[in-house]
């Protein structure tokens, strides 16, 4: 017996083609935006900069990785349920017997691949810069798919409360677009005054980075289990959420 529900894998594959067909938007422009960071800081600060022994442009790439896999993830999951929305289309989705966790696992997952497949391409675009060990390879893919699952998680969560693409971007513009650039992607969060090193640890895009960039060099600001109860557990409040609000169909059902 198929484990996955038609509905489910019709779903997947319509968001995971929704972003295949643009990939000239959605995958080379993040790659070509990190590359641009990479050059910039990377230019600017080589040679001013040493993080634990790890020279800079060593130290950012794995942050320009993580942070393209975590904005990309929730740019698919937002968008898409923003439009289906708007357009009138998201009918289609509620009226099929699909329960609300092969919706929320079909978004979800169609964000990861994108999020990763920008992650890949900002990598490969990006480590001929520096050199690079792999200290723990499972780390880092650890980080990378509950990172990319959690920001797609709070794409659906995003998409499900705006109304119009103004409360969308609002909710990126304040939300996570500060998260993700004070969460150590471009410094050592040590390298900071002790009032912002302690609001620092209350930012969980932080402990998504610190880890993944763990994975890389054996080394960071805390441990990586730590990083990862921490992730984990804000992952399963985020999908309790999503649950609640796929169950009660706030903003979906008028």
């Amino acid at each position: 017996m198929n484990m996955f529900s038609v509905g489910f894998q019709t779903l997947l594959y319509k968001e995971m083609l929704r972003f295949w067909k643009v990939a000239t938007q959605t995958v080379l422009a993040p790659v070509l935006t990190a590359m641009l960071y990479l050059l910039i800081f990377g230019h600017v600060l080589e040679g001013h900069v040493n993080v634990r022994g790890v020279n800079y442009t060593a130290f950012l790439i794995p942050g320009l990785v993580m942070m393209s896999v975590l904005q990309n993830s929730f740019a698919n999951s937002s968008s898409s349920l923003i439009q289906s929305k708007i357009t009138g289309n998201l009918v289609f989705i509620l009226l099929p017997p699909l329960s609300h966790w092969e919706i929320l696992s079909a978004y979800v997952l169609a964000s990861v691949v994108r999020g990763l497949t920008v992650g890949a391409g900002v990598f490969i675009a990006t480590v001929w810069f520096a050199k690079l060990s792999f200290s723990a390879p499972l780390w880092i893919l650890a980080f990378a798919l509950l990172g990319a699952a959690i920001l797609g998680t709070m794409g659906v969560i995003a998409g499900i409360w705006a109304e119009k693409f103004d409360q969308l971007a609002a909710f990126q513009n304040f939300l996570i677009m500060p998260a993700t650039f004070l969460s150590g992607v471009f410094y050592s969060i040590h390298s900071l005054p002790p009032f912002w090193l302690t609001v620092s640890h209350f930012n969980p895009f932080f402990y998504m980075i610190d880890g993944f960039r763990h994975g890389f060099f054996g080394q960071s600001d805390v441990s990586p289990w730590t990083s990862l109860a921490i992730v984990s557990a804000f992952f399963a409040v985020l999908a309790g959420i999503a649950i609640n609000l796929l169950k009660r169909g706030y903003n979906l059902r008028h």
